[in-house]
């Protein structure tokens, strides 16, 4: 049995901060099997929340120092990690925090000098996960799908309600997955607006009225009227989604609309996939908000399964970690029947901290 202790590290487009997480993953010959172990979340500062998010229009120099920066930021959190907990690791997979996502201009660019966590811990780190994927045509996202596949076989749908929503069908052989709606990256930018991190419950939602128009409006966005590999940004979200939110709407019935618009793009989604019966696993901050699990409930006939909180908060780091691994065993970690990239790729750029 193949033993291999791992870290993983996540910065989500919602902002809200870093996860970390430590796991032990063993291969039998034939499957894999994870035990969770310690974890933290650690929210960003508004210092940092706000160079994460004005960064896309910040200078090249900027852009430069705050990628070093961001990196010895998350090496000394680590590092600080470790040693509290004393772990022995071998190796560190990290995500880093997203800035630019434009597969279709061939470039993505996830900030977190892994020089950085290296240095500062001391260990192996493998990050940059997108960018093998982009130079093969792929769409460097989503990244999770094998990790889906090989430690959560049993779930027939893997849904993550994230910054953005993204999903997962079958197994290695019959993946499917893409990115479907921007989820947290929207609405928690409308609830800080009131001084709250996230609508917690959905409860400002649930006493909002639902706006039609709007909703018609959105759900017709071009973006989902295609199908897989594709995936979604920023950008995406800055250019084509935020200019369809009227000023004149309020915040509580924006967020309504914004939930039954996330509820009405999953219920497509896995109605699309022809998936008529079995158990949806949802994780990610959304699986939180009530209100809009009751309105995903409402739309689909499929068994929701929203598991521990450890992994509804820590499975895409847990994920991470699991890359880093299969990236030191040189295997393939990166899909191209998810990402529509010429080939499946291993990816990770590697930095040895001794």
């Amino acid at each position: 049995m193949e033993r291999y202790n791992a870290i993983g590290v996540m910065s989500g487009t919602s902002l809200d901060g870093l996860d970390i997480v430590f796991a032990e993953f063993f291969f039998d010959g034939n499957n894999w099997f994870y035990q969770f172990g310690d974890y933290i979340e650690i929210p960003y500062s508004k210092k940092w929340q706000n160079k994460l998010s004005n960064l896309a229009q910040a200078s090249a120099f900027e852009f430069a120092r705050t990628h070093v920066d961001f990196g010895h930021y998350m090496g000394k959190k680590v590092d600080a990690f470790i040693k509290s907990h004393r772990l022995e690791v071998d190796v560190i997979g990290v995500h880093g925090h997203t800035v630019f996502h434009q597969p279709e201009l061939g470039f993505t660019s996830q900030i977190g000098d892994g020089s950085a966590i290296a240095s500062r811990t001391g260990l192996l780190v493998a990050n940059d996960f997108r960018s093998m994927d982009v130079a093969r045509g792929g769409q460097g996202a989503p990244l999770v799908p094998i990790g889906d596949a090989l430690l959560f076989s049993k779930y027939l749908a893997r849904l993550n309600l994230g910054g953005f929503s993204n999903i997962s069908f079958g197994g290695v052989d019959d993946i499917n997955a893409f990115d479907i709606c921007p989820v947290n990256i929207v609405m928690n930018e409308i609830t800080r607006k009131q001084g709250l991190e996230y609508d917690e419950d959905g409860k400002i939602a649930r006493n909002g009225q639902l706006v039609h128009e709007l909703l018609h409006k959105l759900n017709q966005l071009d973006y989902y009227q295609h199908n897989g590999p594709k995936s979604l940004g920023r950008e995406w979200v800055d250019e084509c989604f935020w200019p369809c939110l009227s000023t004149n709407i309020s915040d509580e019935d924006l967020l309504r609309t914004l939930v039954e618009h996330t509820a009405d793009q999953i219920a497509y989604s896995l109605a699309s996939s022809k998936i008529n019966s079995g158990k949806v696993l949802i994780t990610g901050g959304g699986a939180y908000n009530s209100f809009l699990i009751e309105r995903i409930r409402a739309k689909i006939s499929l068994e929701i399964v929203i598991p521990d909180p450890i992994l509804v908060e820590m499975k895409e780091a847990l994920i991470f970690a699991f890359l880093g691994v299969l990236r030191i065993r040189e295997q393939p970690n990166i899909l191209n029947k998810v990402t529509g990239a010429k080939r499946d790729s291993i990816s990770g750029a590697l930095y040895k901290g001794v």
